[in-house]
């Protein structure tokens, strides 16, 4: 089969702990090994998330210049290059010669006009605490949403229009070379009159980024791997349940969380309407079981709605 694989940001960085070369290394390795065999048997593109590490970086940016952070797009270039650099080698590793993967920093054209960038809704980098963001506010203009017990930067997160290289995607995959791409979204760029390309602030949403990538390349299966093993209905509620089947129109009924649930939801919904393919969220340890069907939240085009037995 041909796959898109997206891995969260929080399935390769646990949340609360910081980002550094070793534990991203590992986390790396790890998510490696629990897509090994799906790589080594199916036509694969992997994004990923980058938004612990791309928060992180416009603060050490800005620190270490003394000035204002480097614009974000500059930052997704940078982070999407890094974590596809490491994915790349430990992928490598593990593939029998002659397969081969390739990192691949990707542009995204978003609409210039697009009502995000007045509402900014994407959360990025570590948590804070409330003193911590009034100084931040402060300096830099950011704003911040509740996360958990703290909170977190949010940044505008436009729609994402068309892949800029997805044609060379396209041919990297007729070569059996397993693709690591839009990573973070990847690098959001607008369109100038006369057609040249200009890097904006902002951070794509990586499964929407992805969905519209499973569409461009003719994937029959998009997987949204995180660090939660189900979509669930009533999260956080006593009568939460983990949905195991559910179509598109079905899902769209429920409310998820803004920048966490929703867009995995809506971007497996995208992708299975334009396509009529498999969309599965789940946790990345169950990539496996995913593919089979025994685990995790599967979207099809069907009006179809069930659940896992509990508790899961």
């Amino acid at each position: 089969m041909r796959l898109v694989v997206a891995l969260g940001g929080n399935a390769l960085m646990p949340r609360g702990e910081k980002p550094d070369p070793h534990s991203e290394r590992k986390q790396v390795r790890m998510a490696v090994s629990a897509l090994s065999n799906i790589v080594a048997s199916n036509e694969t593109v992997i994004s990923h998330g980058n938004g612990p590490q791309v928060g992180l970086l416009a603060i050490e940016r800005g620190a270490s210049t003394g000035g204002a952070p480097y614009p974000l797009d500059l930052l997704d270039a940078e982070t999407e290059g890094m974590l596809g650099y490491v994915i790349q080698q430990e992928i490598d590793n593990v593939l029998e010669p002659p397969a081969r993967s390739v990192a691949l920093v990707t542009q995204v054209e978003v609409d210039p006009h697009d009502p995000a960038f007045s509402l900014p809704t994407k959360p990025i980098g570590p948590v804070y605490q409330l003193a911590q963001t009034r100084t931040l506010a402060d300096d830099f203009g950011w704003t911040f949403t509740a996360d958990g017990d703290g909170y977190r930067r949010t940044v505008a997160s436009p729609e994402p229009q068309q892949i800029i290289e997805i044609e060379i995607i396209r041919q990297l995959l007729a070569m059996n070379v397993t693709v690591i791409c839009a990573g973070g979204g990847g690098v959001p760029v607008i369109q100038q009159p006369g057609g040249a390309l200009l890097g904006i602030e902002a951070v794509i949403d990586k499964d929407l980024a992805s969905a519209l990538l499973g569409v461009e390349v003719g994937a029959q299966v998009l997987m949204l791997l995180t660090d939660v093993d189900a979509v669930y209905e009533a999260w956080d509620e006593p009568d939460a349940r983990a949905i195991k089947l559910i179509g598109p129109a079905e899902a769209r009924r429920y409310e998820f969380a803004a920048g966490s649930m929703a867009p995995k939801v809506e971007a497996a919904c995208r992708f299975v309407e334009q396509t009529g393919g498999r969309a599965l969220i789940g946790k990345l340890d169950d990539a496996a079981m995913l593919l089979r069907g025994e685990a995790g939240t599967t979207v099809i085009d069907s009006e179809i709605k069930t659940w896992w037995p509990a508790p899961r």
